[in-house]
């Protein structure tokens, strides 16, 4: 059986992770430039349709969730089911840049520092890089091509107070955890990278692979169909309950019976899954848009060399890049509510922000515009963490919009934690402590919009 045995429903761009009562069951993709591109998805095993059972199950088909699924089948002999309530890969993995980056979470590594410790900083480091590893093991693993643009990544500022500030941070990655990034000045950057008219200069970190996000996911379940993992589309789960040690998974076509709960389900979370996620992550929207392809003389006057990774030094940052079919790719922070979502002004400010780093195509055709939800911890960095010892139940979530490479550790330490299997690092802050709440919940949005003002006259001052 495959997703089609429903009738799919309709995209539904204003929905919100924060009101919706769940979000939806088979509901079609948001219209991205990678599902458009990505050729028809991979089939499914359909939905649930009668009781059944598995020793674990998975809530949520993206990275993460498909991920976990791999490494529990490939590493530890456990076939998972995994339960989606619509489409494969239907939220963060179908929607975000497809940048990944040596990074999880929001924090620096002086950031880190200052939290933990010195030793732990640097625990962490290792953590992050063996995660780029195992995302780049899997993109190599992969049946189908997912475009990887390697070369690292471009960290550039747009004032010179922020090319001070990174060019501190890239001595702490070079001096403190061994890590080769360097400065390159504004002259450098435009004649071997990028001639982006903000630029004062910008650091350069030698991990960094740009791909076609749906086309990873797409690649990631046929990995796990293949390993004999079942995935069930059109299977919101409704209601976990809790049994003698074990889990009963709800779902409109029948109950999943299984020893042990992984839950992938990033800034789409339902409200009611379980009082374990209530106010622990805050969903935030970001928008994207993907231009026609450039023209050979266009791609001269942006001065494009480079088809690395890219992102600004603004709070509220830029992320783009110069895609394989000669696009630019470009996304940043959207509307505060989905309710707002679709308004113009969201898309301008994406189009604005394009139009002054490459003034050359100011005007150019829009041929995709999106947004999706990110999940943003209240502390800015991920947890994978079991939050009851006595119950076999796992989440991973909070990755704060750089989970496209840390999400195949993450599936993988969710997988190790299921299977019961300690691993290095397990003692690390973000696998012992659970994501913080939030002391003032129902009024994070109230916060937001006056932090987002804030964010754009420091970022914008001169």
């Amino acid at each position: 059986m495959n997703m089609h045995a429903l009738p799919t429903a309709a995209y539904d761009p204003h929905y919100d992770p924060l009101v919706a009562d769940g979000p939806g069951r088979n509901r079609d993709y948001a219209p991205t430039y990678w599902i458009a591109t990505a050729g028809t998805p991979p089939e499914s095993d359909g939905p649930i349709t009668t009781d059944t059972t598995a020793e674990i199950a998975i809530i949520g088909s993206g990275y993460t969730g498909l991920a976990c699924a791999i490494f529990l089948a490939r590493e530890h002999g456990i076939k998972a089911i995994v339960l989606e309530a619509n489409r494969v890969a239907w939220g963060c993995s179908t929607r975000n840049g497809g940048q990944a980056q040596n990074a999880s979470g929001r924090l620096t590594r002086s950031q880190w520092i200052k939290r933990w410790g010195l030793d732990v900083a640097r625990r962490m480091h290792d953590e992050v890089t063996e995660g780029f590893e195992a995302f780049e093991e899997l993109v190599r693993s992969s049946p189908v091509d997912v475009e990887p643009q390697r070369g690292g990544h471009l960290y550039i500022a747009h004032r010179q107070r922020n090319l001070d500030k990174i060019a501190a941070e890239s001595n702490v990655l070079n001096d403190v955890f061994g890590y080769a990034s360097r400065v390159i000045s504004r002259e450098e950057l435009a004649s071997d990278f990028v001639n982006e008219a903000e630029a004062v200069g910008a650091v350069h970190e030698p991990l960094g692979t740009g791909v076609h996000p749906a086309k990873l996911a797409f690649g990631y379940l046929q990995m796990a169909r293949a390993l004999g993992v079942r995935i069930h589309t059109a299977s919101p789960v409704t209601r976990i309950e809790q049994r003698n040690g074990k889990f009963v998974l709800h779902t409109p076509g029948g109950a999943v019976s299984v020893n042990g709960v992984g839950i992938a389900t990033g800034a789409y979370t339902s409200l009611g899954l379980t009082p374990e996620l209530s106010g622990r992550c805050m969903p935030i929207l970001s928008n994207s848009l993907v231009t026609r392809p450039l023209t050979a003389a266009e791609l001269a006057a942006t001065g494009f060399k480079t088809r690395q990774v890219i992102t600004d030094t603004r709070t509220l940052r830029f992320y783009y890049r110069l895609l394989p079919d000669d696009r630019v790719q470009i996304g940043s922070r959207s509307a505060i509510t989905g309710a707002d979502a679709t308004h113009d002004r969201h898309l301008q400010l994406l189009i604005d922000g394009l139009h002054r780093k490459f003034p050359a195509i100011t005007g150019i055709e829009i041929d995709y515009s999106w947004w999706g939800w990110v999940d943003v911890s209240h502390d800015m960095m991920p947890r994978i963490v079991r939050p009851d010892p006595q119950a076999r139940l796992v989440y991973a979530l909070g990755y704060g919009g750089n989970g496209v490479s840390y999400s195949a550790q993450a599936g993988r330490r969710m997988a190790q934690m299921l299977a019961g299997q300690s691993f290095k690092g397990q003692d690390l802050p973000i696998f012992t402590s659970p994501l913080p709440t939030h002391p003032f919940a129902p009024f994070r949005r109230i916060g937001q919009r006056m932090l987002y003002r804030w964010y754009h006259l420091r970022d914008e001052a001169s």
